[in-house]
């Protein structure tokens, strides 16, 4: 009887160890099975670094119409808003008096003319007698003199007529460049005058159209310091346009130049892009935000955002599966998302399989796992396979 339970118990102790050493073969060691997680393989590739940066648009060209002489309007020659070329008229001055002018000009040239001819004669005869000693050397020497001043009299007097000309031209102003016209800010009957400091009108060219957006002074010194380093490469200066209700403008345009001073007010420079304009749907003011690849990261790797996390200090972190098929915990440096990936600039190596599904599973670092390809079809056993339904080795949780 004594035998027979000694084997009874003996026999008991051999199950229990094999149930044990069962459980242990199948997990990291607790009791309960390896994880399944889902990894992908990344690798490094060049990635833009894009930058967006508020702006306001500002007119290609703007020219404020001004009147160069002084007198009344009479006529306004064009419609408010409207677009109008270089050489327009614009506006027509009261031209009576300058026309007046220009009479009188010419006729005071006309009068030195005749003066001149006489005085030119007169020195070409006494020229042979004062060698032939007829008449006194004094006598020539005057008349030549006054032939000299004769001829600059009329150069004087050609002078003002161009003079009274170029002011009965200036009585029609006409626009300076071509572009839309705005409102009319004097009115007909309004005396004007060349020195008067409001301008009678502005024009401002609106195709292209530019954008003049700000950057930090400290962005753009640590990007330079980048490029030198060649850590980056220099991006693109195309330019993609977002509107005030956040819609894309549509038309790409370009970066034109970087100012060479900073604003000391703001602590930040101002960068110039052109962008075409044909529909007019861009006017000056208008806020908008500029978005383009300022540089370019030649090694960096786009790991999936949920397989990033972040410790108590702020410090980035992915696990990543060792070739013993265990989850290792990898510090990373990651300052900036592209789309829906982390940009990870330092901690990872080519090839490296990144834990991006299971985290979630008592995932432990240096514990097994079973990683399987992300996002993995999973096969659902059948109730009662399997340990009643659970899933299978190599299913996904």
């Amino acid at each position: 009887m004594l035998n027979t339970r000694s084997a009874l118990i003996r026999g008991g102790l051999c199950i229990l160890l094999s149930v044990l050493a069962a459980c242990s073969d199948t997990g990291g060691g607790d009791g309960r099975p390896a994880p399944e997680v889902g990894y992908v393989v990344v690798q490094p590739s060049a990635v833009p670094v894009s930058v967006t940066l508020g702006g306001r648009t500002v007119a290609y060209e703007t020219s404020e119409v001004r009147p160069q002489i002084n007198g009344l309007i009479r006529r306004r020659l064009f419609t408010e808003g409207s677009v109008v070329r270089a050489g327009q008229p614009l506006y027509e001055i009261d031209a009576s008096l300058y026309r007046a002018a220009v009479n009188q000009a010419e006729a005071n040239l006309a009068s030195a003319r005749a003066s001149a001819d006489a005085a030119v004669a007169r020195a070409d005869r006494y020229q042979p007698l004062a060698e032939m000693e007829a008449i006194a050397q004094q006598d020539y020497t005057d008349a030549a003199a006054q032939a000299r001043v004769a001829r600059a009299g009329v150069a004087q007097n050609a002078a003002a007529l161009d003079t009274a000309r170029i002011n009965l031209r200036y009585t029609t102003v006409t626009a300076p460049i071509s572009g839309r016209i705005g409102r009319s800010l004097y009115t007909v009957g309004a005396l004007v005058n060349a020195s008067q400091q409001s301008p009678l009108a502005v024009i401002q060219r609106l195709d292209p159209i530019f954008v003049d957006m700000q950057q930090s002074s400290a962005e753009l010194t640590s990007l330079r310091q980048a490029l030198q380093r060649g850590e980056v490469t220099p991006g693109s200066t195309s330019v993609r346009l977002l509107l005030e209700d956040g819609s894309d403008y549509g038309v790409a345009g370009q970066v034109k130049f970087s100012d060479i001073a900073v604003d000391e007010s703001t602590g930040t420079v101002t960068l110039r892009a052109s962008f075409p304009n044909p529909q007019g749907l861009l006017l000056p003011g208008m806020f908008v935000k500029a978005v383009f690849d300022q540089a370019v990261e030649p090694r960096a790797f786009l790991v999936p955002q949920p397989a990033l996390q972040r410790d108590f200090d702020g410090s980035a972190f992915v696990f990543v599966v060792t070739p013993d098929n265990k989850a290792q915990r990898r510090k990373v440096t990651a300052a900036r998302t592209n789309g829906t990936n982390w940009v990870v600039t330092a901690g990872l190596n080519p090839g490296d399989k990144v834990i991006t599904q299971g985290l979630g599973n008592n995932l432990r670092p240096d514990g097994e796992v079973r990683p399987v390809p992300a996002s993995a079809p999973q096969n659902v056993s059948p109730p009662g396979r399997n340990g009643g339904g659970k899933p299978a080795s190599g299913q996904a949780r």
